[in-house]
């Protein structure tokens, strides 16, 4: 049990060891698909046929690589090499199933535990030299996918099936609730099934000739990725050096829609920058309702405002969001030095040889 707590002790330093490895696919993929959707012009995934279909598929292969990458990489800083396969093959299912980067969180975290201990199972010495090449991945590998399919699984479609009933029904009501809910899911994951349940209902809204609910949606979806940035520029001491680096894609993913642009800071540190992004978020969401703002176009980002209706209120509703969010993060979080006292950077390094 000593281990055990040892290691979630440490999860800081395991999330630090995911991100580290993700953010360049985060930034490799949300440029590419950055770029593909500002030369598109019109808001939304180009069509297929194009150069720009091209560009934009490169671009989400890296972006979907983010999460088995997290996982892989904070199950290795807890059980070695050992813990990339079931860490790695774990973020697919958790993407497979819905559950976005915070279930490739929990599979990382699962996995390095699971293979942490099956390394210090006494075998034979006939089986010894299997042992890193085939059972502990293929156990491991097991354990994690199955915990996250048959565990995780049926649970996180039933919410977003309740979710989605939810704002159906506050579709008929207050606006301004509903503004705020959407901002409260889609500052939530980032693109996971919170985010997807917000983002359908706005999709559906467009494909019934409504655009008044997909308007504050814009708000929602870009605010996340810009509120970070922000907070990362205007308080580098509470930042790490790749987390400032990510802000500046932060920047492009947000101006163009892409709520992945978060997914950086959230990971490295969950639980003061998601409270932020969702209050934020929520906060645009529910003015966004007030100034009444149209989108004929089921997107988000800068680029959506030739096309908005109120294109002013969504600035400002935009503006209160970001502001809500930096804000918040940091007041929240504290200086990098702060966090490390007492922990040496050499930690962080991954020590890829078997014990």
């Amino acid at each position: 049990m000593n281990e055990l707590a040892g290691i979630f002790k440490d999860t800081r330093k395991h999330l630090m060891n995911g991100v580290s490895h993700m953010i360049p696919f985060v930034v490799t993929g949300g440029i590419l698909m950055a770029v593909a959707v500002m030369a598109y012009g019109q808001g939304g995934v180009p069509p297929e046929g194009t150069w720009m279909a091209t560009l934009w598929n490169f671009g989400s292969t890296a972006l979907n690589l983010m999460v088995p990458v997290l996982s892989a990489y904070i199950a290795a800083s807890i059980a070695d090499r050992a813990g990339i396969c079931p860490g790695f093959v774990g973020g697919m299912i958790s993407i497979s199933v819905g559950a976005g980067f915070l279930g490739g969180i929990v599979t990382g975290l699962l996995g390095g535990i699971v293979c942490y201990y099956l390394k210090k199972v006494k075998v034979p010495k006939a089986l010894s030299s299997i042992m890193p090449i085939m059972i502990i991945p293929i156990v491991g590998s097991l354990v994690t996918m199955g915990f996250m399919q048959y565990v995780l699984g049926a649970p996180i479609a039933g919410i977003m099936d309740g979710m989605t009933k939810v704002m159906e029904h506050l579709g008929n009501g207050n606006k301004v609730i509903l503004g705020a809910v959407c901002g409260l899911l889609a500052g939530f994951d980032f693109g996971g099934p919170f985010n997807k349940v917000a983002y359908t209902f706005g999709v559906a809204t467009v494909s019934a000739g409504v655009y008044t609910y997909a308007g504050p949606m814009a708000v929602t979806m870009t605010a996340p990725p810009l509120g970070c940035a922000l907070a990362a520029f205007l308080a580098k001491k509470k930042f790490t050096q790749e987390e400032r680096e990510a802000a500046k894609s932060a920047v492009a993913m947000g101006c163009v829609g892409i709520t992945e642009g978060a997914i950086p800071f959230a990971a490295n540190d969950p639980l003061r920058v998601i409270p932020s992004t969702m209050i934020g978020a929520a906060a645009g969401g529910a003015v966004g309702y007030l100034f009444n703002i149209t989108n004929p176009v089921a997107w988000s980002g800068l680029i959506m405002i030739p096309v908005l209706g109120n294109p002013i209120g969504f600035l400002v509703s935009l503006a209160i969001a970001v502001g809500v969010t930096a804000g918040l993060m940091i007041l929240l979080k504290k200086d990098i030095t702060e966090e490390a006292a007492g922990t040496d950077e050499g930690d962080l390094d991954i020590d890829l040889s078997f014990e």
